[in-house]
């Protein structure tokens, strides 16, 4: 079987990673055939992200004896190109120019973690201390955001981490804070500490949009895959909105590329022809389950990441829109041969509760089912599983008001047909959180 790799330099796999999947979630990847997840732990299998086994493993990159450098003539601090030479092609002055115009704006990632420290021996039985120490837990990338020290990665790339540290183009180190992240999309923004003038000093990345890819559009990768800092690959857009999902969670409208991503590649930039990020580097397809490229890398459009930064930056969070209900399991429709979602329960006070959805509930005297609701489009977008209501709500922020085509039944009879009459309401959406519902 083979497997799906996040490409982050942690022992960590967001939602997808051994240890941190929701509970009930699966680690099948069913839009990707047989592929599952790889779990990405430092000690018992390849990282995704520069191998960690402990306190004396370090950050080393693997030796490269025999590799020539790879930006010659680059001036490694201002990355000034000089005129390029003769026998470069137009499509190399290209690539080697994106890569001067982006590097300054890619970083280095560390995850450390707190861990005991061995005592050595005790009385003869071997020794323990109550005592900790941080050690990193891998690697992995982000890009400046803007110019007051934010930094955007993958959430997978920082979860789970006691200190995160920032390594610039220039070798200096800074302390990050977290400043807020999403889980379920894979974005995390960090924010450097104690970086002084360094700050204003940064280069933000240049970003493009993700609205109007096409299949076959040449990309750049840039990244610290395997530690090896600030590494270019390129290649093409392989595909379009495809989905990773883990049976509870599925993010959609991934970009996929043939442009090599590998282990620690995770939070660092896709970029068009032009040098502009139009995607964040997240997962990898791994058929050989060593974390290794297949050539199926997947990166988060940069149209829905904009957005989530914006919030994190303004709320410290994402706010999550929802309609205020609880939702039947998917087992029931099928049952029906119906599309849609079945709303279970309506708290009070909740949008959908002051809007007028109908809960299922059971009849106090027949003691026969009556089916609740069935959500079925939101806002003329059609909801035909739980997957697509997640879709069409992301589209949506907290406050928004929209309409839900609903079918309401007529009867106590759950399999009875044609007595379900078609009619919407309208739902101002509130805050997850806020409300004890699914959605």
């Amino acid at each position: 079987m083979g497997h799906l790799a996040l490409a982050a330099g942690t022992a960590l796999c967001l939602m997808l990673g051994s240890g941190f999947a929701p509970e009930g979630s699966s680690s099948a990847l069913a839009p990707l055939g047989a592929l599952a997840v790889r779990p990405a732990h430092a000690e018992a299998t390849t990282m995704t992200g520069t191998p960690v086994a402990g306190p004396a493993a370090g950050l080393a990159a693997p030796p490269v004896s025999d590799a020539v450098p790879l930006q010659r003539n680059i001036d490694p601090l201002t990355m000034q190109l000089p005129d390029a030479p003769p026998d470069l092609t137009p499509e190399e002055v290209r690539a080697i120019r994106i890569f001067a115009r982006n590097t300054p704006s890619v970083v280095n990632i560390t995850n450390f973690r707190q861990v005991p420290v061995q005592s050595g021996y005790g009385f003869g039985y071997g020794g323990f201390s109550m005592d900790t120490e941080k050690v990193p837990a891998g690697l992995g990338s982000g890009f400046v955001w803007d110019d007051k020290g934010h930094i955007v990665t993958n959430f997978h790339v920082i979860k789970g981490a006691d200190e995160v540290k920032v390594t610039l183009l220039d070798q200096t180190t800074y302390s990050a804070t977290v400043v807020g992240g999403d889980a379920d999309k894979d974005v995390a923004v960090l924010r450097l500490v104690d970086a002084g003038d360094k700050i204003s000093a940064l280069t933000p990345v240049t970003l493009g949009s993700s609205a109007q890819l096409l299949v076959g559009q040449r990309v750049f990768a840039i990244g610290n895959p395997l530690g090896l800092e600030h590494t270019l690959t390129s290649g093409i857009v392989s595909g379009l909105n495809r989905e990773l999902s883990t049976g509870t969670v599925t993010i959609k409208g991934l970009i996929q590329t043939d442009a090599a991503i590998n282990p620690g590649n995770s939070g660092g930039v896709l970029l068009d022809s032009v040098g502009r990020v139009i995607g964040i580097n997240t997962a990898i397809a791994d058929p050989t389950g060593k974390g290794a490229s297949s050539g199926v890398g997947f990166a988060l459009p940069i149209d829905s990441v904009r957005g989530l930064v914006d919030q994190i930056l303004t709320y410290g969070r994402v706010l999550r829109p929802v309609l205020g209900v609880s939702l039947a399991p998917p087992q029931v429709l099928k049952q029906l041969g119906q599309p849609g979602v079945l709303v279970l329960e309506v708290p009070k006070g909740s949008p959908a509760e002051k809007a007028g959805l109908k809960p299922t509930i059971r009849d106090r005297f027949s003691g026969a089912l009556v089916l609740g609701d069935i959500i079925t489009a939101i806002d003329g977008k059609p909801v035909k599983n739980y997957s697509d209501l997640v879709e069409a709500l992301d589209e949506k922020r907290v406050g928004d008001t929209v309409k839900v085509d609903i079918l309401r039944s007529q009867t106590d009879n759950l399999f009875a047909s044609g007595t379900a009459r078609r009619m919407s309401v309208n739902i101002t959406l509130g805050e997850r959180g806020q409300v004890n519902v699914t959605e």
